[in-house]
């Protein structure tokens, strides 16, 4: 009996350090990657896998990007059979093609898909269940978020064949591939901030959806029309100074206004876009369209400083929706009215 009760004890002992040495290696992996698989993502990609709109969705991106490239490509070898003469600048102008219908799809598929993510919860009245839970407002948020920003990296993923066509005949470098790839990320991440924040802050998914891409239009057209409308002005008031002055004119220039521009992506884009295209001057041009000024750090690093403050902006609205949601900040503001209104 006593060596059949040693045997059990050593049995013990061995599956205690297993069970010690498993937990052990759980908890370095744990403080590897910094937190638990987030519960709400792992959730909304379950139910985005069983749905039949993410898988569409990609193939529709897929189709329209692939059409667009075999006609361009069609084109091309069509003009080849006639004048017999292989212009490689149509194929660099596919790639700037293909990126540019690429860039646009994504910025306007992004507030569509995260526009709804929280707003939706509320209609649904599913959204206290969840705070409810051990779920924390943060990772609500995050979930929501690395969610949308993962079909969006295998949208981004499963276009590589298609931008891969122009390396065939040569152009751009796997460093000007890996920059689009990066600028994608960048402005994914920003518009996708954007739809959270809005949907934490509207009530509705509808209207949660319309003020995002009402403030998208606004970065993508309106810091154009205000540079011009400084230009506009300062050139009017200058051009009567000088009537009644005398002298000749000095071009004006939009200020400190024209660093509104950083906000918007397709200025970003563009000047990436022409660079790597071999158009620099085009993308140079850029800072010259509302009045010539000296350049300092900030216009030669346009796309870095750039891509920082998408994604310094981006880190802002996530932080104001985590706050939008959470029912602590919520009693402190309500408790916050009533000594207001009891001291009034």
């Amino acid at each position: 009996m006593s060596k059949i009760a040693e045997k059990a004890e050593r049995t013990e002992k061995t599956e205690r350090s297993e069970k010690t040495e498993r937990t052990e290696k759980t908890e370095k992996r744990k403080h590897f990657t910094g937190m638990k698989k987030n519960p709400i993502y792992r959730r909304e990609m379950t139910v985005s896998s069983r749905s039949v709109r993410y898988p569409v969705m990609i193939m529709l991106f897929n189709s329209i990007l692939a059409l667009v490239a075999f006609l361009d490509m069609y084109s091309a070898l069509s003009q080849v059979r006639l004048t017999a003469e292989i212009q490689y600048s149509r194929f660099l102008e596919l790639y700037v093609f293909v990126a540019s219908i690429e860039f646009i799809l994504l910025l306007g598929l992004m507030p569509a898909l995260t526009a709804g993510s929280i707003s939706g919860e509320r209609e649904r009245q599913t959204l206290e269940l969840l705070l409810s839970t051990q779920a924390t407002p943060l990772q609500i948020v995050t979930g929501k978020l690395f969610s949308s920003l993962s079909h969006a990296a295998l949208m981004i993923v499963s276009s590589f064949p298609i931008i891969a066509l122009v390396f065939v005949y040569g152009g751009i470098r796997m460093v000007d591939l890996g920059v689009l790839i990066l600028l994608y990320i960048a402005v994914a991440l920003f518009a996708a901030s954007l739809g959270i924040y809005f949907s934490a802050l509207c009530k509705k998914s509808t209207m949660a959806t319309a003020v995002s891409y009402g403030v998208l239009l606004f970065l993508l057209i309106g810091t154009y029309v205000v540079n011009w409308f400084v230009v506009s002005m300062a050139q009017t008031s200058a051009q009567g100074y000088f009537n009644q002055v005398g002298g000749s004119r000095t071009q004006m220039n939009s200020g400190a206004f024209f660093y509104l521009l950083l906000l918007n992506p397709a200025v970003t884009f563009y000047r990436m876009i022409s660079n790597q295209a071999g158009s620099g001057n085009a993308g140079e041009n850029i800072l010259q369209w509302f009045g010539t000024r000296s350049s300092n750090f900030i216009l030669d690093a346009w796309i870095p400083v750039s891509i920082v403050l998408w994604v310094f902006l981006a880190v802002l609205l996530l932080m104001g929706a985590v706050k939008m949601i959470d029912p602590v900040s919520g009693k402190r503001k309500k408790k916050k009215k009533k000594k207001k209104k009891k001291e009034n």
